[in-house]
């Protein structure tokens, strides 16, 4: 058995299809089973409650032999290690003595960044502290998702624009989201690999994003604009969509930190893993759905 979490987010529904196309046996955690669909929920086998949540990760982890781990890193805790480390901490604790042999995380580009990362460094103190207990792990670590694109729908359609907090011209690594969730689905699905290893996924190429502007005006017809945004501003905007103190300094650090090329360095010659360019993750993800509203 497989076991899921975050079933209905953005990277876990996909895993989620994927390994129930594949005949596999599910399980899934989350705290509100009325969010999957009827046809799914009568597919899995479903644990109300918080992954974090001792007695609920252990009851979901009876029988299980892979898992997928992915914490919803909210905005509302107090640090991005509260987030992040203190959020798996009941989950480590209880993989001592269970079934589970192989476990896929997702995480973080930056392993041996000197300067503060923020919401980054804490995924990478997450992968520690599941690599210690001694299953086999693999941590995706991903680039910045172009899929977070999507969350500026609004702005793109009313204003013509989208904003960042980023040097228009700096070329960054991004990978799609569809791409993430194949490769940990393949990887949970198989379970033929061993020891705890991190994978760099970084799209098939560097963008700045007055070339993704570009590549939008392009799809969508009508030009779109990129507007840079200072980290400062950037921190206040996230305080104001309800982001801790310490969540939007986390936030001001990683972007800071991609800024200055924490990624680029990161990142693996062969990008061959994360096919999906930007103008595919456009033209398939991004016009669909602002078609849709």
């Amino acid at each position: 058995m497989i076991l899921i979490t975050t079933p209905t987010g953005d990277i876990g529904a996909r895993v989620l299809s994927n390994v129930l196309g594949a005949g596999e046996k599910v399980r899934v955690i989350l705290r509100d089973a009325s969010k999957l669909d009827a046809d799914t929920r009568g597919r899995v086998d479903i644990v109300e409650g918080s992954h974090a949540d001792g007695g609920a990760i252990a009851r979901a982890l009876d029988g299980v032999s892979a898992v997928f781990w992915l914490p919803p890193g909210s905005v509302r805790a107090k640090t991005p290690e509260d987030a992040y480390v203190d959020f798996s901490r009941a989950f480590c604790t209880a993989l001592p003595g269970s079934s589970v042999s192989h476990i896929v995380g997702v995480s973080a580009l930056g392993r041996g960044w000197p300067k503060p990362a923020g919401l980054a460094a804490a995924s990478i103190a997450m992968d520690d502290m599941i690599a210690a207990t001694g299953v086999a792990y693999r941590s995706l670590a991903c680039a910045s998702l172009m899929d977070n694109i999507a969350r500026q729908i609004g702005p793109i359609r009313e204003q013509g624009a989208f904003y960042q907090p980023t040097p228009g011209d700096l070329k960054l690594p991004h990978v799609a989201k569809a791409d993430v969730a194949a490769i940990a689905s393949r990887l949970l699905i198989g379970q033929d690999w061993d020891s705890a290893a991190e994978l760099a996924l970084c799209g098939p190429e560097d963008l700045s994003f007055e070339e993704m502007a570009r590549v939008l005006s392009d799809v969508l017809g009508r030009e779109i604009a990129f507007h840079a945004m200072s980290v400062k501003d950037f921190g206040g905007m996230m305080r104001g969509m309800g982001a801790t103190e310490g969540m939007a300094q986390g936030y001001v650090e990683m972007m800071t930190a991609k800024n200055e090329g924490m990624d680029n360095a990161a990142c693996p010659k062969d990008r061959s893993a994360t096919p999906t360019t930007f103008r595919t993750w456009c033209e398939t993800e991004l016009l669909p759905s602002i078609q849709a509203q």
